[in-house]
């Protein structure tokens, strides 16, 4: 292991602590920067006026449960007609298996296979040693030199500290954890967070509710009028 390697495997494991000792924190005002970003990964339309942020963690029990639960309930009512764009950002409880699995599904997204291993890691027996990621990426039938390569240096550990990091800013502790907001987000936004996996009435609710106040904005605008 290279030392630059071993110096963002010690910082993750750092903020993997700090992460389980936040406390929750007020959002701030202002939307933070990071809340879009030009490289996310979107599931349904990257333009639907709701974006759905999950920060997650492959190897969770409860991530599993609103994986197999709720989501295919969000994916029916929500992202697939539309109204609701749905990003998946990395929050491994430690290192080992939570963090090679978050590496695994960024490789595979070189190869435009981001969902269907996050998909495979969700459905899988929880067997995550780098073999038998590899095995899946082959299943998913990807360059198998390619993923071996990116899985076997670590490519993503630094964008995976940072999305670490910007969960900590929000107040975020624990997996999953879920915010919501307008995809235009406003100066001063309605950012929503859900910190569990909550059944698909409690997100149905809060969806709504942003729905709702868009409607009610683009309708009071001055160009509606």
């Amino acid at each position: 292991m290279n030392t630059n390697t071993h110096s963002v495997k010690i910082h993750l494991f750092l903020n993997i602590c700090l992460g389980l000792i936040l406390s929750v924190v007020p959002v701030q005002a202002k939307a933070p920067d990071f809340l879009l970003q030009a490289d996310d990964v979107v599931r349904g339309d990257p333009h639907a006026p709701i974006t759905l942020l999950e920060y997650s963690d492959f190897t969770c029990h409860f991530c599993k449960k609103f994986f197999h639960d709720t989501f295919p309930k969000l994916i029916t009512e929500y992202i697939e007609t539309g109204k609701v764009r749905f990003v998946y950002r990395d929050f491994p409880r430690g290192l080992g298996a939570p963090l090679r699995t978050a590496d695994a599904a960024r490789c595979a997204g070189e190869q435009q296979a981001y969902w269907p291993m996050h998909d495979r890691l969700f459905t899988g027996d929880g067997q995550f040693s780098n073999e038998n990621l590899k095995k899946i990426a082959a299943d998913l039938q990807l360059k198998p030199e390619q993923f071996a390569q990116c899985l076997d240096t670590h490519k993503y550990f630094p964008d995976i500290e940072k999305d670490l990091k910007d969960a900590g800013s929000l107040g975020i502790r624990g997996t999953p954890s879920f915010v919501i907001f307008p995809t235009n987000v406003p100066d001063d936004p309605n950012l929503i967070l859900i910190p569990g996996a909550f059944p698909f009435e409690t997100f149905k609710e809060e969806i709504d509710k942003l729905l709702n106040l868009q409607s009610t904005s683009d309708s009071l605008s001055p160009a509606s009028s």
